[in-house]
């Protein structure tokens, strides 16, 4: 595979199955040592984390040297935000909070250059390895990979019309917000909250496209592969941190 090939977008069209962790930490330290530790991808967070445009620039260049692909979930639908990621050399984003299908349109729009987008043209950017790529322009729409993120009682409502957006590759369940949405505040983890998401999976493969989760759940995380998310993040950086040190405390003064 060449430099322009989105390993990730390419094993999930082959049917892989494509195990994640979510990067919170803002660090191309602990991002490094995580992308060697097998995973398939990593979700590198501007919507709630510290991370800014140089962190994210960091991190990915921290991630050069592992197989894991690097998604990053910018902060809304901004096309300004969008346009500056993907010159990072990013091929797969998340964008959070979709509600409709015009929504979706927009996103996929801030994507492409024009005509079939408005995202904006740089001539060397480090996603074209600074102008050593000569036939970037024409190649990388198709490696791009744009998940949208459902969270909410309106976007269930809309699912089938988002998912048939052209270019929306992926459809991403927030159970946090989805949860919050429907009535069970903090409680992303209920039966009820779960058989939902099972359907709202079920629905995204209906309709011929990527179903994605995140849940630091493993018994959770299993079901929902089961019910067929095919791009899954079973855990974070800052859960591992926080999780696995409180751990190592306790047993030595319990």
């Amino acid at each position: 595979m060449d430099v322009l090939t989105n390993r990730f977008k390419a094993a999930l069209g082959q049917g892989h199955q494509q195990i994640g962790l979510w990067c919170s930490l803002a660090s191309p330290i602990s991002t490094e040592v995580v992308a060697g530790s097998g995973f398939d991808w990593l979700l590198l967070d501007m919507e709630h984390s510290a991370n800014d445009l140089r962190d994210v620039y960091a991190q990915v260049q921290a991630m050069m040297e592992s197989p894991a692909h690097a998604m990053v979930r910018v902060p809304s639908d901004e096309a300004i935000t969008i346009k500056r990621i993907l010159d990072t050399g990013v091929q797969s984003l998340m964008i959070p909070n979709i509600d409709d299908a015009d929504q979706a349109r927009r996103a996929v729009a801030a994507t492409r250059y024009a005509p079939r987008g408005v995202r904006g043209f740089s001539q060397a950017p480090r996603a074209a390895r600074f102008g050593r790529i000569p036939d970037y322009h024409a190649r990388c729409e198709a490696e791009i990979f744009v998940a949208v993120q459902i969270e909410s009682r309106r976007a269930l409502d809309n699912l089938d019309e988002i998912a048939a957006v052209e270019g929306v590759d992926g459809v991403f369940v927030g159970p946090g917000d989805l949860s919050t949405s429907l009535g069970y505040l903090g409680q992303q983890n209920h039966p009820d909250v779960v058989a939902i998401i099972e359907e709202t999976v079920a629905r995204i493969g209906k309709a011929g496209k990527h179903a994605g989760i995140l849940t630091a759940n493993e018994e959770l995380a299993h079901r929902y592969i089961a019910a067929g998310t095919r791009f899954t993040a079973v855990g974070s950086d800052m859960g591992l941190l926080a999780r696995q040190s409180e751990a190592l405390a306790a047993r030595f003064k319990g």
